[in-house]
């Protein structure tokens, strides 16, 4: 709960610069403080990082947990929304009045740190620390996921190889391979070749990790046996008959379970004001569900009286699978919601370009201001009324910062200002504050968007229709059939994940602001019988990104102190 140092650099300082002004505190010492853990309840990778040991740590009945608080945003610009940033400084807002907080947030992907971005821990005084350790190998998850799935694809190909005795037939096989970078020339490989002692050739290809579907298992599952019940569920292809073919059928769920036994633990690390962060799974809000690990979510609520959690990309993305994937297969429901924007955003929705963001237009901030009303629209069909939290930038006007909050006015909803990003938790306590007086109203009566029972083109048609504005949806004839091939084969009952563009509501990226009547195109579904939900691949999404042309890794490097440099 202490305030930010004050000799630390001032805002607009590089974020890595910032973060190694701050020295962090054991972590150790701050769970015991904070939380009164003993030190056998984690297990500490060095001296500030660690992970609860949840053989020796005891969830609370969910009827005593803390309140939960969902952060989410407008439609993703390349002028930056600050979600991260904002979940961590509402979390020390929170701290700062007093409450005991934590944040829950998704680990970074090496994919779009040497990709588009940078680093993902937050940003100016709104950071989690060691920025660099989370931001690069954090705890090894990604990689015993990778390990693990590879793993899989490997005793698979040997499968095939010494007969295929399970009658998994090689030309329907599923299971494709990950590694968590961005590589466009591995998405279709062709492995086998050299001759018969080199295996079966066959058509493949590659996913980034946070694509994988054991990521997903990783997040959605409650506890060890859970995770092997799922990897055991986990369809890899088909026999000839077209019946599925799982892990189980190929005895791999113990093995990869190994790989995975300490992934599963969530990670525990803290804010530039060192207060606790749970940092815990990755997948994707695109093309995965987007959403940190169920056990950090419930962890956290046992020890808490708020927790920040935050979904992926905009609201159509990652709070329409917070809710519809991850509440609905946790039972976890929000308490409250906030959603993010930026006048500098909400202008780039209404047309002007990023080079001139800095220059006060209330026409063009009034026309972009359509996105963030169609969000408002979409949560409250979940029944959440959210606050709207204006991250706020030095070249942010008055007259700006008051058109967004009479927008806002107009349905009913509070914007309030936040400056977490130049003064740390001292600049959020007015959104928490504001958050605190919505939960005071009363727990809202979050829905579901379907049922279960409904068919899975219902449910796609669902998500199109009534969160996006199309008109339509238009099923490529592959995509068709493998969804009628789920529906037979009794997965019909699992919801969908959507995977799309996250810089438009339509499958096109171009298209900015509201767009309404398009047809949303689905080219491909994927099954994930084990995390528990159909991939819904729409229009031109790649499960395995490239990078831009010029990456963020050309600007990265290391001192000769040996310093991390270009991590921002």
């Amino acid at each position: 709960m202490a305030p930010l140092p004050a000799e630390l650099p001032p805002p607009g300082t590089p974020d890595i610069e910032i973060a190694r002004a701050v020295q962090p505190q054991s972590i150790l010492l701050l769970a015991q403080q904070r939380f009164g853990l003993p030190a056998d309840s984690l297990i500490p990778f060095g001296h500030y990082k660690a992970k609860l040991n949840m053989s020796h740590f005891q969830l609370k009945d969910p009827s005593s947990y803390g309140k939960l608080v969902l952060v989410t945003a407008i439609t993703p610009t390349p002028a930056g929304e600050g979600k991260t940033t904002t979940s961590v400084g509402l979390n020390d807002g929170f701290n700062q009045l007093g409450l005991k907080s934590s944040v829950c947030l998704r680990e970074p992907s090496l994919g779009p740190c040497f990709g588009m971005k940078g680093g993902a821990a937050g940003g100016g005084r709104a950071q989690v620390i060691p920025m660099e350790d989370i931001n690069l190998h954090f705890n090894g998850d990604f990689h015993a996921i990778t390990a693990a799935h590879n793993l899989l694809a490997s005793i698979l190909d040997n499968h095939i190889h010494w007969g295929s005795e399970s009658g998994l037939d090689p030309r329907y096989v599923t299971w494709r391979r990950v590694m968590d970078l961005n590589d466009r020339a591995l998405r279709n490989t062709i492995v086998g070749l050299g001759g018969a002692a080199n295996g079966l050739p066959r058509e493949t290809g590659f996913d980034i990790t946070v694509a994988s579907e054991l990521m997903a298992i990783l997040c959605m599952a409650e506890n060890i046996n859970d995770l092997k019940q799922r990897l055991g569920r986990i369809v890899v292809g088909r026999r000839r008959d077209h019946s599925p073919v799982t892990v189980s059928d190929l005895s791999a769920e113990g093995a990869m379970s190994i790989l995975l036994k300490d992934a599963l633990q969530p990670n525990l690390v803290q804010s530039l004001e060192h207060n606790p962060v749970f940092i815990h799974g990755g997948p994707f809000a695109n093309i995965a569900h987007g959403c940190n690990s169920v056990m950090a979510t419930r962890s956290a609520l046992s020890l808490n009286d708020v927790v920040v959690t935050e979904a992926g990309f905009g609201a159509d993305l990652g709070a329409e699978k917070f809710i519809d994937i991850k509440c609905r297969h946790s039972g976890l429901r929000p308490d409250a919601a906030v959603l993010v924007c930026t006048v500098r955003a909400l202008k780039m929705q209404g047309g002007v370009p990023k080079s001139r963001l800095a220059t006060p237009d209330l026409v063009a901030l009034r026309e972009g201001a359509v996105n963030l009303e169609r969000h408002i629209r979409n949560l409250r069909q979940f029944g959440l009324t959210p606050v709207v939290s204006i991250n706020r930038f030095p070249t942010d006007s008055e007259d700006e910062i008051a058109e967004i909050q009479a927008i806002c006015h107009e349905y009913d909803v509070q914007a309030v200002p936040a400056e977490h990003w130049a003064l740390g938790g001292a600049g959020a306590t007015e959104l928490a504050q504001a958050v605190l007086d919505q939960m005071a109203l009363g727990k809202p009566d979050v829905q579901l968007l379907y049922p279960d029972d409904a068919s899975l083109t219902d449910k796609i048609e669902t998500i199109a229709t009534r969160l996006y504005d199309a008109e339509r949806v238009d099923y490529s004839p592959e995509a068709k059939q493998q969804l009628e091939e789920y529906e037979q084969l009794g997965f019909g009952h699992l919801p969908v994940c959507i995977a799309k563009t996250q810089y438009s509501f339509s499958a096109n990226p171009k298209l900015r602001g509201a767009p309404s009547g398009h047809a949303l195109p689905v080219r491909e579904a994927r099954l994930s019988a084990g995390a528990g939900f159909v991939v819904v691949i729409c229009g031109d999404i790649m499960t395995m990104p490239g990078l831009p042309r010029h990456p963020a890794a050309l600007d990265m490097g290391l001192s000769p102190e040996g310093d991390v440099y270009g991590l921002v």
